[in-house]
């Protein structure tokens, strides 16, 4: 099973008694525990550690790294989004989850603003499975409610997914790309909508096992197709008329 961080900005948390309430550890905790409790061997890290908890040592020891911010994004130190972004092209995991979208690292690897529309209103979001072959879905049914959520709508200005998993719709009648499958360098990246951080999303079943199978899926595999650095090489794959190395 992979090794998992969980990073948080763990700002919520401290600020909004609401959030304290439906995550009283932090929701790098509960979103550890969930995916503890499928196995995989956690860590969490927080904006307010030195390094924000994301040292060297940490990120060669980790697989996929789950990345919630919302409020903070600015803070993160522009060296450790671009060691987060190095360490997912050499081959680490990244699952960016809900407002994770405007996260530096999130945004440095895909090169856009990754701007869309927003509203709060305790909406009902209905999530459509449209990749049903992809192992993010993995029992999971054809569609599936979250009860109450944030909504996010589209222009959604992100690169067009390698894979698109899940799209949303919400009750105000907007429709949005809410799970999002990339590759960069040797690195996976999962972008997942859901997780507000004022209702329970994260304590629903389907939204945990969406969470579980994005960790499988973004662990890295064996070998790297893609090199890390130039190389320079003598010898030619086929002779060169006149060529001495």
């Amino acid at each position: 099973m992979p090794t998992v961080t969980v990073w948080n900005e763990y700002v919520h948390e401290k600020e909004d008694e609401q959030v304290a309430e439906l995550y009283p550890d932090g929701i790098h905790e509960h979103v550890a525990s969930v995916l503890a409790e499928a196995g995989h061997d956690t860590h969490t890290a927080t904006l307010q550690e030195p390094e924000h908890g994301l040292t060297e040592d940490v990120l060669e020891e980790t697989d996929v790294l789950f990345w919630w911010g919302h409020i903070a994004h600015d803070e993160v130190q522009d060296e450790i989004a671009e060691r987060v972004a190095r360490h997912v092209r050499e081959g680490m995991g990244l699952v960016v989850l809900h407002s994770g979208h405007h996260s530096k690292p999130f945004r440095k690897l895909l090169g856009m603003p990754a701007d869309l529309t927003y509203r709060e209103a305790e909406e009902r979001e209905r999530l459509h499975v449209i990749d049903p072959g992809h192992p993010i879905t993995n029992g999971l049914p054809e569609t599936f409610v979250v009860p109450e959520a944030e909504m996010y709508g589209e222009p959604f200005t992100v690169p067009e997914p390698d894979r698109l998993v899940f799209v949303s719709w919400f009750e105000g009648g907007e429709v949005f790309r809410s799970g999002c499958c990339y590759r960069r360098g040797n690195g996976k990246i999962f972008y997942f909508r859901p997780g507000h951080e004022t209702y329970p999303v994260y304590h629903q079943d389907e939204i945990q096992t969406v969470l579980r199978n994005a960790a499988e899926w973004a662990a890295p595999v064996e070998g790297s197709p893609y090199p890390t650095e130039c190389r320079h090489v003598d010898e030619p794959a086929e002779e060169i008329d006149g060529y001495e190395p």
